[in-house]
């Protein structure tokens, strides 16, 4: 029997920068119901709140609910109907100076021509700096046709990674690269939770977009959870009435 169910945020419980919709938010309710669940991502708490917490409702199965932004850097729990935050592991100045330098560098040496921004590219999220290639405010259709065979982004990480080595360098979201600290992804995140929830890994399931080589999710396979990856949204209600239906079943039984 799983005891807690991991999701990423962009890509599987919502379109990119996209809120959750209603269907979605009514199946992540049925699912607090009966298991804990945790979201996971790059995004930062803003954005939490933006996408997925507004759109939630507010009631005491929140309790069951473990919210991890900048992959697990950042740490909120609903405590005494609120959002709590239990811890926060920004960088350094010196780090920031050095990975913003570096970031912007990198730009001009993959060259992309990019006609029109939407928004800032490059956003500061205190324990990870995330760069969008057509800005953070970028309208969906447009992101999908910038990079979608991950080329671009894979060249310019592949130039990040020569220049910051010491940092991690991830592909994540549509048009997006996140750099945090050395050993920061999202089997970061997958240990805390373990750690604060009392919770092992074998007893976790991930659910993610973006669980290919290289992909931002894939390190929480090489941390030893048991993944199911998914295309889209769409693709995880379903695999969410799975698990609701197969969690209610083993509920029963015992």
């Amino acid at each position: 029997m799983k005891k807690l169910i991991v999701f990423d945020l962009d890509g599987t419980l919502a379109d990119s920068k996209s809120a959750v919709d209603p269907e979605m938010s009514g199946l992540l309710h049925d699912l607090l119901g009966i298991v804990k669940v945790a979201v996971i991502s790059g995004g930062g708490w803003p954005q939490f709140e933006k996408q997925l917490v507004s759109n939630l409702p507010h009631d005491k199965l929140l309790a069951n609910l473990s919210l991890l932004p900048t992959c697990g850097t950042k740490f909120y729990r609903y405590e005494s109907a609120d959002w709590k935050k239990i811890y926060s592991e920004d960088f350094t100045t010196d780090q920031r100076k050095k990975i913003l330098g570096s970031l912007k560098k990198a730009i001009g040496v993959a060259d992309f021509k990019i006609e029109k921004l939407w928004g800032e590219q490059i956003e500061d999220r205190g324990s990870q700096i995330t760069f969008s290639a057509l800005g953070q405010q970028a309208p969906l259709e447009e992101k999908e046709k910038w990079d979608p065979d991950f080329a671009k982004r894979k060249k310019i990480k592949a130039i990040l990674d020569t220049f910051i080595p010491e940092f991690s360098v991830r592909i994540g979201g549509s048009t997006s690269v996140d750099i945090t600290k050395p050993g920061i992804d999202k089997a970061y995140g997958i240990r805390k939770l373990r750690d604060l929830l009392g919770i092992s890994i074998k007893e976790m399931i991930y659910i993610g977009d973006a669980l290919y080589v290289g992909g931002n999710d894939y390190p929480a396979e090489t941390a030893g959870v048991d993944c199911i990856p998914v295309k889209d949204p769409n693709e995880t209600k379903r695999v969410i009435q799975t698990i609701v239906a197969c969690l209610a079943v083993g509920s029963n039984a015992a």
